[in-house]
């Protein structure tokens, strides 16, 4: 387990902007800062661009502007890291020659040469905008780095923007989206510095380690290092590898840094140092970005008059560790998403037919069982799965793409069991994997040009092919497929499901693959905002074999996110106590699905690890003991009762750190805390029966389930739960 201590977080209501443009100046705002560190600063033009929680200092000289350092409002810069600075944007152009040593991306030319032109400030809807503007004469470029505020968020947005001015076009190697500089001392970095970054496997999802730079390949070798400590993702699938963020903790300082990269296809990010003459390190630094050449194959032709733009990346600083980056994390979050949630705010309970019930077979006879179950158990919601598309001898895998009911599985047809959803008393849903086409479809006979190409050769993946969204046709096909669902049937739930990854991409009509891949990716995007914007009533699950798309570029747009596949229930609390480090607790769903022999402690177990977020329940609750079901109607009634009311305030934190899904021993703790409520989950599986949690707050009771023996304890420093048996878990009121 990796301890990590909870603290609060501090709300903020107001925003302040100051530009410094002298140490002097900068020694009458921020008084603790030390004379070291204020001669250091008189050797060039400083300035800074502040909010109420964050403040940027910058430096210019000899017409170049260079970062220094990301801090919290009112804290001075160490005074043995004031002369670390660095890029403002680096940036590599093709034929030029790079000042990077090994696989690095710390520089770039022009990135270096870039002359610094000008910044100016704008007012936004939710706080203010800078932008550095950069120009490079030898190829005609003008550049733009653009921070973004927020009004209470302790984070910034910042993207990149490059325009060719000139005549002849220019390749685009990679280009930042941020850099951050002077996180740690430049040659004993590895004794101060911890980096925290989350695996993101299939069924085994948001598993957080926390590791030296060493570690990840960043060696101390006292000069500057050739090699760096990195994650990346290349593809469709956006979070396949690795969740798109992480966590940079010095401990000397008692500074946390954090970002997160916000794109639903290929990114990177890396940490190294870097020297400005010579190769004595004298800045350790992170860039962020999303696809370029080296790592996503995406070179971009920079024609004469365009612009490219990056993938936005959120960052932040502040006094701490872990826990107070997940709090700055959770505020920001709720900032971006794009619209009101409407039907999302109250967050509705979701049954869904696949878990351990369906499994992708929906029939009418099937069906109308559940419905029933599930309305009884008090679900709002009702979602037909995969399959309800398919004849039942079909393989739909080879066919998906039609979105036709099928005609054996309803033999009254589709609408006639929506109908029964409605008469129950819930919403319908459907499942739908829009982005492909099977191998054997119609769509895919009809329109072969519609799809990815590599190597002259349409992408197959699963026995399915990739829908370009770049083109107009596609986008018009699946418009209409939606108008249908929601017009027609009357469906106000879609589960957009995604069982594929692009990889590179697509060469037609792109400047690489990867390129291709960024189009498809924004074009997508675009989609999605105008489905949302011509149906705002419509909730949008985001899916991608559960958490395989786990990134804020979606999740400023989908109210939901289906965390995983995971089968095994035991399982199930690690990830989601991992994965509400990556995504907003009222937008996280985790499912509930007691098997059909379940005991009244197995379905008490899948209640408590689904109430913590938002419900995906599944099931055969058509076939439960009557003990379990009660179970399942009581963890309904008090999630909607007590609980999901608090959710879309609640931030969470981790009494016992970070679980570790291969670890069935130790016990999993994971609370929320919002205004009006704080509770935890305490999960035992195979471990002692005794659960000590550090807690000198209220004293706690419980609220479910409170008829299984569960025992619970209050000293002056901890929580105590004895347990009657394994596998079991319960709910705390805090």
């Amino acid at each position: 387990m990796l301890p990590l201590e909870f603290r609060g977080s501090t709300m903020i209501d107001r925003r302040r902007f100051l530009h410094v443009g002298s140490a002097a100046t900068l020694g009458t705002l921020l008084p603790g800062w030390s004379g070291l560190a204020q001669d250091a600063l008189s050797e060039s033009n400083l300035f800074q661009w502040s909010t109420k929680d964050l403040t940027f200092s910058f430096t210019e000289s000899e017409s170049r502007l260079r970062q220094r350092s990301l801090v919290p409002f009112g804290m001075p810069v160490a005074p043995d890291l004031a002369g670390s600075s660095g890029v403002e944007v680096a940036l590599q152009c093709s034929g030029e020659d790079s000042p990077d040593q090994g696989l690095k991306s710390s520089v770039g030319q022009p990135g270096l040469r870039l002359r610094f032109v000008e910044k100016r400030e704008e007012a936004t809807n939710g706080g203010q905008r800078l932008i550095c503007v950069h120009s490079d004469p030898d190829l005609a470029l003008q550049v733009e780095s653009i921070y973004e505020s927020f009004a209470n968020a302790a984070m910034v947005r910042r993207f990149t923007r490059v325009t060719n001015s000139g005549s002849a076009p220019v390749g685009i190697e990679f280009l930042s989206s941020a850099m951050l500089h002077g996180l740690a001392d430049p040659q004993h970095f590895d004794r101060e510095l911890g980096i925290y970054v989350a695996r993101n496997s299939w069924m085994a999802e948001g598993q957080w380690h926390k590791v030296r730079p060493s570690e990840l390949g960043f060696v101390e070798n006292e000069k500057t290092s050739w090699s760096e400590a990195s994650a990346e993702n290349v593809g469709s699938w956006s979070t396949e590898k690795f969740l798109p963020m992480a966590i940079a903790e010095n401990t000397r300082l008692g500074l946390v840094w954090f970002w997160q990269i916000e794109h639903n296809g290929s990114w990177y990010w890396e940490i190294s140092n870097a020297s400005s003459r010579g190769n004595l390190a004298n800045d350790v630094y992170a860039y962020l970005g999303g696809p370029d050449e080296l790592h996503a194959a995406a070179w971009k032709d920079l024609k004469p008059g365009e612009t490219y733009e990056t993938v936005p990346v959120a960052i932040g600083c502040r006094r701490g560790s872990f826990a107070e980056a997940v709090d700055a994390l959770t505020v920001y979050r709720r900032h971006v998403c794009k619209r009101p949630r409407r039907n999302n705010d109250q967050c509705p309970v979701i049954f869904n037919d696949y878990m351990n019930c369906l499994w992708g077979d929906p029939t009418e006879a099937k069906e109308l069982p559940l419905i029933t179950a599930a309305a009884a158990a008090g679900c709002e919601y009702y979602v037909i799965d995969a399959g309800w598309y398919a004849e039942i001898d079909e393989d739909w895998s080879k066919t998906i793409g039609s979105w036709e009911p099928s005609l054996t599985r309803w033999p009254h047809g589709l609408p006639s069991v929506l109908q029964k959803i409605k008469q129950a008393g819930m919403n319908p849903g459907l499942w739908l994997e829009p982005e492909v086409a099977g191998v054997n479809s119609k769509l895919a006979v009809q329109h072969p040009d519609w799809f990815f190409m590599r190597h002259g050769k349409r992408v197959l993946k699963n026995s399915r092919y990739l829908l370009d969204f770049r083109r107009p046709e596609v986008r018009f096909y699946l418009t209409q497929v939606i108008d249908k669902l929601v017009r027609e049937y009357g469906v106000g739930y879609i589960k957009m499901d995604y069982n594929v990854d692009s990889l590179q991409g697509t060469e037609a009509h792109a400047d690489s693959v990867g390129q291709g891949l960024l189009e498809h990716n924004r074009a997508y995007l675009a989609w999605i905002d105008q489905v949302l914007d011509q149906y705002p009533e419509l909730i949008l699950e985001n899916c991608g074999s559960g958490g395989g798309r786990m990134d804020y570029a979606q999740l400023s747009r989908f109210q939901i996110q289906s965390v995983t596949d995971q089968e095994d229930y035991l399982k199930l609390p690690a990830i989601l106590t991992g994965s509400s480090v990556a995504v907003l607790p009222e937008q996280l769903a985790v499912w509930s699905y007691p098997i059909a022999e379940s005991d009244s402690a197995q379905a008490s177990f899948n209640m408590v690890t689904a109430m913590m977020c938002r419900i995906h329940q599944s099931g055969r609750l058509d076939k439960l003991s009557t003990n379990a079901f009660r179970q399942v109607v009581a963890g309904l009634d008090q999630y909607k009762k007590t609980l999901r009311k608090h959710l879309p305030e609640a931030v969470p934190f981790y009494p016992l750190g970070m679980p570790d899904v291969t670890d069935a021993e130790s016990p999993i703790v994971l609370g929320m805390r919002a205004p009006g409520l704080t509770w935890m989950a305490a999960w035992h599986i195979n471990g002692a029966s005794r659960v000590q949690i550090p807690w000198t707050a209220k004293s706690p009771h419980i609220l479910f389930p409170k008829n299984l023996g569960i025992s619970l304890g209050h000293k002056s420093d901890q929580i105590i739960i004895e347990f009657p048996k394994m596998r079991m878990a319960c709910l705390l009121s805090v």
